[in-house]
């Protein structure tokens, strides 16, 4: 069993293994379950992210009226020949506001590794299937990947913004789609480590500050950024850059950031952009009774 990055990369190395297959191995290990079993529950998650993708893509409003539409506008986009280039990471980036608006408007989504980040990971790997020509047995492989480094930071330090902010969320997925996105390109389980290393780095001290309480703003658009800070992590580390700072040693200064947030900053809708006066009238327009209907 591995319990934190230092063991993963060991274990990949020695065995001969990628990170999803220690990853496997140690389901295996742990739950006593057959690996087609085990492989085909994580194949279904895959699809769930497909799915979503697709219904983001056709468009979706959020119950609040805040957020909705911003896929479809990235896609138009995408399909008119941007200006600037059609990269893996604009396209991540388009998938990854697609999932979370579904998410946003109380849709179906694999929560990868909250709901909240949940479109930072399929943002990635779906962009990355259509760019590299995957399989979709090959991306439920890079799940695993992706999996054992969430393992990592959960069981290291924290995924979720009420407990440390938003680095936490989409810090976390960031880091695991990096290094999923690693693998599928053919990196070294080191590769990957470093990858997620990267990106995790670039997103320390992220606070949690969604308007008005809801996880909408601006927590769709920063899934579309660590999307592609994803794809550079990836892209750094196959160049051979690593990460001067340990991946366990930047897990656990991500760790000790959120701790010493301010609880303002960690989901409560008090502080950063849930302050502001745009975010203050969006808490009234939504939460204040309608006179009559007070209970």
């Amino acid at each position: 069993m591995f319990k934190n990055m230092k063991d993963l990369v060991e274990q990949a190395r020695e065995r001969g293994l990628s990170l999803g297959d220690v990853m496997i191995a140690q389901e295996i290990e742990e739950h006593g379950q057959d690996p087609d079993a085990i492989t085909a529950r994580m194949a279904v998650q895959y699809q769930v992210m497909k799915q979503s993708a697709r219904r983001g893509l056709e468009g979706v409003t959020s119950h609040s009226g805040m957020t909705g539409g911003d896929a479809r506008l990235l896609d138009a986009y995408i399909q008119a020949g941007p200006a600037l280039g059609d990269s893996l990471s604009l396209r991540a980036a388009h998938y990854a506001v697609s999932v979370n608006e579904v998410n946003a408007a109380m849709g179906v989504v694999c929560a990868s590794p909250t709901a909240g980040s949940c479109g930072v990971l399929p943002g990635v790997l779906l962009a990355a299937q259509e760019q590299l020509g995957k399989t979709d047995d090959e991306m439920t492989h890079a799940l695993f990947a992706a999996g054992a480094v969430g393992y990592v930071i959960a069981n290291n330090a924290f995924v979720s913004g009420a407990q440390g902010g938003c680095q936490a969320e989409i810090g976390s997925a960031a880091a695991m789609a990096a290094a999923a996105l690693t693998e599928l390109a053919g990196g070294t389980p080191e590769q990957a480590a470093q990858a997620a290393a990267i990106a995790l780095k670039n997103l320390l001290g992220l606070v949690c500050d969604p308007l008005a309480g809801l996880v909408e703003v601006p927590c769709i658009k920063r899934n579309a950024g660590g999307a592609a800070i994803a794809v550079t992590a990836a892209h750094m580390a196959l160049a051979g850059i690593q990460s001067l700072v340990p991946p366990d040693e930047v897990i656990e200064a991500m760790y000790q950031i959120g701790l010493s947030l301010s609880p303002a900053l960690r989901e409560t809708a008090q502080g950063g952009l849930a302050a502001t006066p745009t975010g203050r009238e969006w808490k009234r327009l939504l939460w204040t009774p309608v006179p009559g209907q007070e209970e």
